[in-house]
C-alpha cells in the first residue's frame, strides 16, 4: 500500500504523465468507476483497450504495489464519493437547477475526499513544524497564488511569522535566507513547477523542512518534500482536461490546519482578537 491515501479519482483527474494506453485506462475508470472497482485485471484491460501489463504498470505509476491493492483502494473511494458519472456533471444554462446540484455534488466530493485523504501522522507533523518554525515562507506560482496568500494571512493572524510574495524573484531570494529552524510551505496542484522545484532545492540544500500541498504524490515536488498533504481535484469532470484547476480542496487543507492551530496554540485566540482589533476601524462605517 502506498504511504499516501490520495483518492484515486482525484489522481486520475489531475494532469498525470500517462502514456496513451494508460490514459485509456484512466478515462475508462473515470466513466465507470463502480464497475471498474469490481473487475479483474484482465477485464479492466479488455474494457479499456489495453493489456494486463499496461494495467499493472498503470497501478504502479499511481503508487500501488499491485492491481489488488489498487482495486481495494478504488472500491473504498467509490464507497466514499459514490459513483463518479461524467454524464451527471453537466453544467448548462438550459437546466440551471440541475447544474447547480451537479456543481454542489462535485465540490462536496472534492472536500470529502480531501479530508479523508489526510494522513493523521502527516497532519500532526505539519502542525508541529508550523508551530515551531521561526519563519514560514509560503510559496506558489500561477493559479495557486490566491491559496498561498490565504494561507499566509491565516498563519499571521494566529501570530506565526510568515512571508509570501506574488513575485517569484522575491520567493527565490527569501528561500536563500531560510535556516533549518524555518519552514518552506509549498502549494502546487501538479507538483511539477520548475520554479518551485528550484526554490525547494535551495531549501533542501539549507536543510530547511518542506511541506507541500499537492494533488500528485508521484510528482518531483512531492519526492523532494518532507511532508505532503494531498488535495482532491474533480474539476475536469465539470470542465475539460485542458482546464482542471480547483482551489477548493487546497483551501480546505489550509482551513483544517488553521482550525487545528487555533485549538492547539494557547495564544492563538488572543492573537486573532488583536488582529481583528487592528481592522476594526475599517468595519465601522
Amino acid at each position: 500500500m502506498p504511504g499516501h491515501q490520495t483518492n484515486i479519482i482525484s489522481l486520475l483527474c489531475s494532469d498525470l504523465n500517462l502514456f496513451a494506453a494508460e490514459r485509456r485506462i484512466a478515462d475508462y475508470i473515470l466513466a465507470h468507476a463502480q464497475e471498474a472497482a469490481n473487475m479483474t485485471q484482465a477485464q479492466l484491460a479488455a474494457e479499456s483497450g489495453s493489456s494486463e501489463a499496461t494495467v499493472s504498470r498503470f497501478c504502479k505509476k499511481l503508487g500501488y504495489e499491485n492491481y489488488r491493492v489498487f482495486q481495494l483502494s478504488l472500491a473504498r473511494d467509490v464507497r466514499e464519493t459514490h459513483r463518479i458519472d461524467t454524464h451527471s456533471n453537466d453544467v448548462s444554462l438550459e437546466d440551471i437547477p440541475q447544474s447547480l446540484e451537479n456543481i454542489l455534488n462535485n465540490k462536496l466530493n472534492e472536500i470529502t475526499a480531501t479530508i479523508h485523504s489526510l494522513s493523521q501522522d502527516s497532519l500532526l507533523r505539519t502542525l508541529d513544524l508550523l508551530r515551531k518554525a521561526s519563519i514560514i515562507e509560503v510559496a506558489a506560482v500561477g493559479n495557486t497564488i490566491p491559496v498561498a496568500l490565504d494561507a499566509s494571512f491565516k498563519f499571521k493572524q494566529l501570530g506565526l511569522r510568515c512571508v509570501m510574495s506574488e513575485i517569484l524573484e522575491h520567493q527565490s531570494a527569501f528561500a536563500l535566507t531560510l535556516t533549518p529552524n524555518d519552514l518552506l510551505f509549498l502549494i502546487s496542484h501538479s507538483g511539477r513547477s520548475r520554479r518551485l522545484l528550484d526554490i525547494a532545492k535551495t531549501a533542501r540544500e539549507r536543510k530547511v523542512p518542506i511541506v507541500l500541498i499537492t494533488g500528485d504524490p508521484s510528482s518531483p515536488l512531492a519526492r523532494i518534500s518532507d511532508l505532503c498533504l494531498y488535495s482532491t481535484n474533480l474539476e475536469s469532470l465539470l470542465t475539460t482536461k485542458e482546464f482542471t484547476l480547483s482551489r477548493i480542496s487546497a483551501i480546505t487543507i489550509i482551513e483544517v490546519l488553521y482550525l487545528f492551530l487555533v485549538s492547539s496554540m494557547p495564544a492563538a485566540r488572543r492573537n486573532i482578537s488583536k488582529h481583528e482589533a487592528l481592522m476594526l476601524s475599517d468595519k465601522n462605517l
